[in-house]
């Protein structure tokens, strides 16, 4: 049996940090997200460590990078690195973030190099947000309307991110796999609006 004893430690703080958040677009607890992330991380094999930063993923970018030295000293260097990983950009003093599509090229060239740790972790990120994204374009939402990207910007995106993933994890990895089954559900979806 798997025991997790500081999981619980770590859904008390994404929790705190990220209350009063929500998902873009929608009145779902962003903490919804962050477990999620962090059931895939396991799911896919993950260890404590690689579970809690799941959960506390996107704490430096969304909550401030003041969140660091808790994190070091509550959770260990491993997760913050971790954390610091995945992380495509924190504000600036005045709260503002470089530009997106900046980031996310900046982000897509960092996940070539990074640790299987990170790799793991930002792949079950993906995963989740690609899934939430292919679930409300099938069901009639304008997704792209919520991300700064657009349409055209996040499909560039996901698309860069799956051709990493499945080159770091190998095509015929089931994280790989189910990647590109929820990307292809997303274009797909893109593809029946269009037409």
């Amino acid at each position: 049996m798997n025991r997790f004893p500081r999981l619980h430690v770590a859904l008390d703080y994404a929790a705190d940090a990220h209350q009063a958040q929500v998902r873009k677009g929608s009145s779902i607890p962003y903490l919804s997200h962050l477990l999620g992330v962090s059931s895939l991380v396991i799911e896919y094999g993950g260890d404590e460590d690689q579970a809690i930063a799941g959960l506390l993923h996107d704490v430096l970018e969304d909550c401030g990078a003041q969140h660091a030295d808790p994190i070091r000293e509550r959770f260990g260097e491993r997760v913050l690195r971790i954390i610091e990983a995945c992380t495509d950009g924190t504000p600036d003093e005045s709260g503002q973030k470089a530009p997106w599509r900046e980031r996310k090229r900046a982000y897509l060239e960092h996940l070539a190099s990074v640790d299987e740790d990170t790799l793991l972790v930002s792949a079950c990120d993906k995963l989740h947000n690609a899934r939430a994204i292919a679930g409300d374009l099938a069901s009639g939402q304008d997704v792209f309307a919520r991300f700064k990207g657009g349409q055209d910007g996040t499909l560039w995106y996901y698309q860069g991110l799956l051709e990493i993933f499945e080159g770091r994890l190998g095509r015929d990895a089931s994280l790989a796999i189910e990647l590109r089954w929820t990307i292809g559900r997303m274009l797909a979806a893109c593809d029946a609006a269009a037409a």
